[in-house]
């Protein structure tokens, strides 16, 4: 599994230009943006890029892609994610004419803690290996998966073809039956019409680190007739065009609370979908940005694990409890010692510290008078000061057993691993933590990393003014972004 799950590699650097926002689409919700009548364009050339971040794999996924829904056997031309996680520019002409074409990368995408960029662009008129060109984090692949097959020359794709029988479709793609959505986050989404740009007129290498490909202004791109610039900022019209030529998206299941802050230049954390434990299975189910977490089991633990964490600092976040089910666990947990299969769901295990609705437990010691019990629809508030390796939970604001995370040393966890212990070289500053949840039969769990995926009734950032809390922030604690990891961690 990808080790920059926890260890980010964007942490160390400032970008110059901000991105806003993105667009959270959750496949369960069967999200799309759609026009339904484009107007024709040039479709000999064109460019399309976007800035992702998955949260599934495995499965077809389209990032943009336009299809004939008249013509037998649907033509198309599409840009996609393959269920073997490469990537794919693919023109299809239906009913055994000629003019099908597909380059696909030999790389596949699998960090769902990552902001991968795109770019890929289409020109007929060059030569052959010229007409279909994918750059991805500024560099242009050269290494295919199978043999290309490229356009003809000066050939018109599906790209742009215009109509009621040419939608255009973001995060979605129909043909037939087989529907395939795009599961993660979109930013900066950018079709040119017209042209076929290089990754360069979208981002730039950072000059400090120059392995690090960051996004450029591109509001001031040549977009084409037909182009658009999808910035995701204004919650009430995602699918708003910023491009000036008011080529808008109509919304399908996507509402304001998919609007999301975790973008290129400051990503957040979330659960870690493919870092789980041998005990999983498929009993537990990753939703909603990767900041839900659903136990479809009868009766077993099953816990999740943060994608971002921390040797040193203050990290602050909070668990709803959707639904309480059997019950649900919340606290954080030894990285290296998860990622070796410790299995957070025992109580008798080392290295993770959870509030259990009242009780407390690490490694085998177990505090029956820790705190409050919760249920359905409480908010758990979980302080973690890896500075005095001291641990703090609250239930609905109001933090138990008379901690106060700005003491440095009223905190959880006295008796255990936490800050020292046998099993452990918990020190501070050598132990890489993260925030963790752990739910059993039926539970649902919606982390709030500082991104949440639900509408707070309140809003509350840390001190640096990231995240979006239900409640204070301890003053000295983070969200956990990587804007405060460059900062604090």
């Amino acid at each position: 599994m990808p080790i920059n799950s926890f260890l980010y590699p964007g942490a160390k650097v400032t970008p110059a230009y901000e991105v806003a926002n993105s667009c959270r689409f959750n496949d369960d919700d069967s999200p799309r943006l759609l026009i339904a009548n484009p107007t024709a364009g040039t479709r000999t050339k064109g460019t399309f890029s976007t800035w992702f971040k998955r949260c599934t794999l495995g499965a077809n996924q389209y990032l943009f892609s336009t299809w004939n829904n008249s013509t037998s056997g649907y033509s198309s031309a599409m840009i996609l994610l393959q269920s073997d996680d490469r990537l794919s520019i693919s023109n299809y002409v239906a009913s055994g004419a000629s003019g099908s074409s597909t380059l696909i990368t030999e790389r596949v995408f699998r960090d769902v803690s990552a902001w991968y960029h795109v770019c890929v662009n289409w020109d007929t008129t060059e030569s052959e290996t010229d007409r279909y060109k994918i750059y991805v984090n500024g560099t242009r692949e050269t290494v295919f998966n199978g043999t290309p097959a490229y356009p003809t020359s000066s050939q018109d794709l599906f790209f742009n073809a215009g109509g009621t029988s040419n939608p255009q479709h973001i995060g979605f793609e129909s043909v037939g039956s087989d529907t395939k959505y795009f599961d993660g986050y979109l930013a900066e989404t950018v079709h040119i019409e017209g042209n076929d740009l290089a990754a360069d007129q979208f981002g730039e290498f950072d000059e400090d680190s120059p392995q690090i490909w960051k996004p450029i202004d591109v509001s001031g791109l040549t977009f084409g007739d037909e182009g658009f610039y999808l910035d995701y900022e204004d919650s009430g019209d995602l699918g708003d065009d910023e491009s000036g030529n008011g080529n808008d998206f109509a919304e399908t299941n996507l509402a304001a609370v998919d609007q999301a802050t975790d973008t290129p230049t400051n990503s957040f954390c979330t659960f870690n979908s493919i870092a789980t434990t041998n005990s999983v299975g498929d009993d537990l189910t990753f939703s909603e940005g990767n900041c839900k977490i659903t136990n479809t089991s009868d009766g077993a633990w099953h816990p999740a694990i943060g994608n971002m964490g921390a040797t040193n600092g203050k990290w602050y976040a909070e668990f709803k409890v959707s639904t309480i089910g059997g019950a649900s666990k919340y606290g954080i947990i030894d990285v290296t010692q998860y990622l070796d299969n410790v299995n957070f769901a025992s109580t008798g295990r080392a290295y993770s510290y959870e509030y259990n609705s009242g009780d407390a437990y690490n490694a085998g010691n177990y505090d029956a008078d820790y705190g409050d019990s919760f249920t359905t629809d409480d908010i758990i508030s979980v302080a973690m000061d890896l500075d005095n390796m001291k641990l703090y939970f609250a239930k609905n604001g109001t933090w138990q057993d008379s901690g106060d995370p700005t003491s440095g040393a009223t905190g959880t966890g006295t008796h255990a691993y936490f800050g020292g212990g046998s099993n452990s070289a918990n020190a501070a500053g050598v132990d890489t933590y993260a925030f963790a949840a752990n739910i059993h039969n039926s539970s649902v769990t919606e982390a709030n990393f500082g991104n949440p995926s639900y509408a707070n009734s309140s809003s509350n950032a840390d001190g640096n003014g990231y995240g979006d809390f239900e409640y204070a922030v301890p003053s000295g604690y983070y969200a956990l972004c990587t804007k405060n990891l460059a900062e604090y961690g």
